[in-house]
């Protein structure tokens, strides 16, 4: 059993980066890259769901604590140490970004092969996954703290979370992101996965500042309502100030952070109002992707090999 960290609840999506560098790593990719993968069995016959290799790098899910506990401490040299986050008194003693959550959702995690040594595995690229199966066994999602998610849990089929995506400072040419999103479509496909959804972070917590690109998501990217989470009360922040006649749409987009505008390429849509968290200095926005919606172009580039 992992040991537990009292770190207060984050969300989905929510420790994407927010450095331009840092996001543009985590952003889907046109760039190809080869990749060998065998062909998988059936779902419930899956002992990896992702298994997929390319060079020195290999993507699958976390298999061990060790592994875990290598990509929270990924997790928090990028979110504490490189971007600024507050840590609690317990995860700066460890060096971790860990919570409850750890122990029961899946870690897809990039290693490198040839850094990589029994017992101390090399992590340079992860996400945190965690299914509707899981979490309803479990006591509810983990983005739950900011929105709620009740006209998303009306639909049928399986949901997945994603969240805690980061990529290692020396691995942001793109192989890695890429390897990450292929690992996720390998598991959207093993799990029958209908939706995946998350938080999603502009940098900064002066709305005023950051209205343009809010008002654009809200105007060209709000869900429908049979998919739309809002807000909580207590912290809902209006995101549709800026009317669309007065909106500088160039300008509002050039202002999304590279993960988010990768989001909406895949057809993605926004919840309705934002949440300011101020320990991460940022603004946040719920971002929802109907995997039907996912662009022929990904799939062709992700799509796990041997399926249709």
């Amino acid at each position: 059993m992992l040991a537990k960290l009292a770190v207060p609840k984050r969300v989905l999506l929510k420790r994407a980066l927010t450095g331009s560098t840092a996001q543009a790593a985590l952003a889907p990719s046109d760039d190809a890259l080869e990749i060998e993968a065998p062909t998988p069995p059936p779902a419930h016959e899956l002992e990896r769901p992702v298994d997929v290799r390319a060079r020195n790098l290999e993507i699958r899910l976390a298999e061990t604590p060790e592994e875990i506990e290598a990509a929270q401490r990924l997790r928090y040299d990028v979110f504490y140490r490189e971007m600024g986050a507050i840590p609690t008194v317990e995860a700066a003693r460890h060096g971790r970004d860990a919570d409850a959550f750890d122990e029961i959702c899946d870690h897809l995690l990039v290693l490198n092969t040839d850094l990589s040594m029994p017992g101390r595995p090399f992590v340079c690229g992860t996400y945190r996954l965690i299914r509707r199966s899981v979490a309803e066994a479990h006591g509810g999602f983990y983005s739950a703290d900011e929105y709620d998610l009740g006209a998303l849990m009306n639909n049928p089929g399986e949901l997945v979370e994603l969240g805690r995506s980061c990529v290692h400072a020396d691995y942001r040419t793109g192989a890695v992101m890429q390897l990450l999103w292929r690992g996720i479509a390998e598991y959207l496909n093993a799990y029958d996965i209908k939706i995946m959804f998350g938080c999603g972070s502009l940098h900064g917590t002066d709305v005023d500042e950051l209205m343009p690109a809010l008002s654009y998501l809200h105007h060209f990217h709000l869900a429908p309502s049979d998919l739309r989470p809002r807000a909580v009360e207590d912290r809902y922040v209006k995101i549709d100030r800026v009317p669309l006649t007065r909106l500088d749409q160039k300008a509002a987009r050039a202002m999304l952070p590279p993960l988010i505008k990768g989001y909406m390429r895949l057809g993605g849509f926004v919840g309705d109002g934002a949440v300011i968290d101020h320990q991460f200095n940022t603004t946040d926005v719920c971002v929802i992707v109907p995997t039907d919606h996912i662009t022929e172009k990904y799939h062709r580039h992700y799509k796990p090999c041997g399926r249709p």
